[in-house]
């Protein structure tokens, strides 16, 4: 049984952030601000949280602001020292100091198999997590290391899945699954890209937190462009379960969604409010302005 510590993450980042113009033409969708921190420090926080600290972010072109937000800057390192603001200068160096990230350049939008297989020399032959930046995990959550640790005792890889209405089903990849002893792992069987409501298999949906078995990178290279003309690894993870165990980690707790702007929104608000620094004056606030916009619509 496979028992390789996991210390490798991937984070592709090379999307073009459409659903986010004209913010996103010149500004990569992963540096737009969650309260006070860019929305893909969140993510390499959370791989850091649970023991990962060599990271490969597989980017693009204009995306060199993600590289020089996790580098030092000395310029502001040295302007917040003279000005003796400790505080925020320990800030700064902490996002330089997390973790040991590499990037390599996916060279054209070829899908998010594609570019977990750019990572592939990088990665090498260990078993590696894949974080997608538009689902942002609560702190207090260890879903990572829960995923480690099943993969640990079932070998293969290990998706998250949630529970989603059969609405929305098709917006995400689904997951056939069977029952284990342990009702937070299902075994998958089967897994289908965004199937119509009437095609979906279950109601488990693949989030984007994935511990995967290096044998994938070979199954990528095989794999044919399928739903939107893109490599899928939706695709690849349904071939490799005909070798390998699949299992899923059915994810129960709060997760945040960053993909398009109302969710964007209200994840901002949601945090924002949970901060002791920040929740209790703009709670209060919230009332007040919720309040006037019930009292301006009955008027």
């Amino acid at each position: 049984m496979p028992s390789t510590r996991l210390t490798k993450a991937v984070i592709p980042v090379a999307g073009l952030g459409t659903r986010f113009l004209p913010a996103t033409k010149s500004v990569p969708k992963e540096m737009l601000p969650v309260v006070d921190r860019p929305a893909i420090q969140y993510v390499v926080e959370e791989a850091v949280r649970a023991g990962l600290t060599d990271i490969v972010m597989v980017t693009g072109r204009g995306k060199g602001a993600i590289e020089d937000h996790f580098d030092r800057s000395w310029e502001l390192e040295e302007a917040l020292a003279a000005k003796g603001d400790t505080a925020r200068l320990e800030l700064v160096r902490a996002v330089a100091d997390l973790a040991d990230i590499h990037y390599v350049r996916q060279g054209e939008p070829r899908g998010l198999g594609h570019a977990v297989l750019c990572a592939a020399q990088h990665v090498g032959d260990e078993p590696f997590a894949v974080l997608l930046g538009d689902d942002l995990i609560e702190e207090s959550e260890p879903l990572l290391s829960t995923m480690a640790d099943v993969r640990s005792r079932f070998g293969g890889s290990v998706i998250g899945l949630v529970e989603v209405p059969p609405d929305q089903i098709g917006l995400y990849g689904c997951a056939a699954v069977e029952p284990t002893d342990d009702p937070s792992v299902v075994r998958v069987t089967r897994l289908v890209e965004k199937p119509s409501r009437e095609e979906a298999p279950s109601s488990f949906a693949v989030i984007g937190r994935y511990v995967l078995s290096p044998a994938v990178f070979d199954v990528l290279r095989k794999t044919d462009p399928g739903r939107g003309g893109e490599i899928q690894l939706t695709d690849a993870l349904d071939t490799l379960s005909a070798d390998e165990p699949i299992h899923g980690v059915v994810f129960r707790g709060r997760r945040f969604d960053t993909g398009d702007r109302a969710n964007y929104l209200r994840t901002v608000v949601r945090l924002a409010v949970a901060r002791r620094d920040l929740g209790p004056e703009l709670l209060e606030w919230l009332r007040a302005f919720v309040a006037e916009q019930d009292a301006a619509g009955t008027a």
